[in-house]
């Protein structure tokens, strides 16, 4: 048996280890001779030309000649082995946080991903989205062959001859189709062209190979907004006026024009001072223009105004840490972890934090527990050579 595209429960060596163990024989090359193919289940078969990748496409060739060869998911095989805890790793869900580390995918990108629709989480405790790491990953292979220059259309009949699609188990065609529509139209501000979905700005001596269907310049697209010219108005206090003004500060931040994004969100909080939603959009922006002092003060108040809201906590206590106030990092760590006992991004920077103070041996206990939520991540990997590192300290 062979594998193709990228496993999420392990490594391609590790993978051919375990079919050993069964008693089967794994290779990296497709003959006649094969019985089965799995299909990793970490975004999708699909070289960087978009076309699904070579060794599906001859095993589907051998299999519409009469050869008897089995395609199975990645999840599918672990199960036929039994594997449940590998399996389970495949369906483990993430956080923004650890996705950006493991995918190397700014936490920015992925809630502007929510935003529009792209992923979707599969639960929220306490405002905090948890997604399905296959989802993201789908996303951001989608995201970088379009980026890439594939025409959609490639890689959406590349995507419909993969069994998984065929059967209608995944949703890649709609992350495509939404993917496809905030990177082909491009809007025009104060300051030139911009593409939506990723910030990227095109020079005006480029915009004659641009289409001019994919021009829109439509009063609704993001604009840029002078707070002090709005505030002398008098403010709409009725609710929807505050969801506007959040709403229009959200595609200006996703649109990568955060001083933009900065004033909208002032003018949400205006008319809706007690809303945590728009202080903690406030302290994100102001975090991103390197006002770090400003930006922990809006996390305050976005945790006074909700006491449950977590990332808030988080990002209170990543701004003390950043600012060398160790003590006050641990303890909004602590606050977010009384919320929610199992939060992996608190323990993770909770240990971070009492190792800097030298308290090793609690710092360990909550990397320990980090890693009862994450083994494949950059943060897993600090996780267990901190721990090792404690081990040969105590021999």
């Amino acid at each position: 048996m062979t594998f193709t595209g990228i496993l999420a429960s392990t490594t391609h060596a590790e993978a051919a280890k375990l079919v050993e163990e069964n008693g089967g024989t794994a290779t990296d090359h497709v003959s006649r001779q094969l019985t089965m193919i799995v299909i990793g289940e970490e975004g999708w078969p699909l070289e960087d030309n978009g076309q699904p990748s070579v060794k599906l496409q001859q095993v589907e060739r051998w299999i519409q000649s009469g050869a008897d060869i089995q395609i199975l998911n990645e999840s599918q095989w672990l199960t036929l082995l039994g594997l449940n805890d590998h399996r389970e790793e495949v369906h483990r869900l993430y956080t923004p946080a650890m996705l950006s580390s493991i995918l190397g995918i700014s936490t920015h990108v992925i809630r502007g991903w929510e935003r529009s629709g792209l992923i979707q989480p599969i639960r929220k405790v306490h405002r905090l989205p948890y997604f399905d790491f296959r989802e993201v990953s789908s996303a951001r292979r989608l995201s970088e062959l379009l980026g890439s220059g594939i025409p959609r259309q490639e890689i959406e009949k590349s995507l419909k001859s993969l069994p998984s699609v065929r059967r209608g188990d995944e949703r890649p065609l709609e992350q495509l189709q939404i993917l496809a529509h905030s990177l082909g139209v491009m809007i025009r501000d104060h300051h030139g062209l911009v593409m939506p979905a990723t910030g990227q700005r095109v020079f005006e001596f480029d915009t004659e190979e641009v289409p001019s269907e994919a021009l829109e310049d439509h009063e609704d697209d993001p604009q840029s907004i002078s707070f002090a010219s709005v505030a002398a108005t008098p403010i709409d206090t009725r609710a929807d006026s505050n969801r506007d003004w959040l709403v229009e500060g959200c595609r200006l931040y996703d649109a990568g024009q955060i001083q933009d994004a900065l004033e909208a969100f002032r003018l949400a909080a205006m008319s809706s001072p007690q809303s945590s939603d728009v202080h903690f959009q406030l302290g994100e922006c102001l975090y991103r223009l390197g006002a770090t002092e400003g930006a922990l003060e809006r996390y305050y108040v976005a945790a006074e105004h909700d006491q449950d809201f977590l990332e808030a906590w988080t990002q209170i206590g990543c701004l003390h840490n950043e600012l060398g106030e160790n003590s006050a990092a641990a303890n909004a760590f602590q606050v977010a972890l009384t919320i929610l006992p199992e939060y992996p991004d608190a323990h993770y920077h909770l240990a971070e934090t009492l190792n800097q103070m030298g308290k090793t041996d609690v710092a360990r206990l909550h990397w320990e527990e980090y890693l009862k939520h994450d083994h494949r991540g950059p943060w897993a990997d600090v996780a267990r050579q901190r721990i090792e590192q404690l081990g040969e300290l105590g021999d």
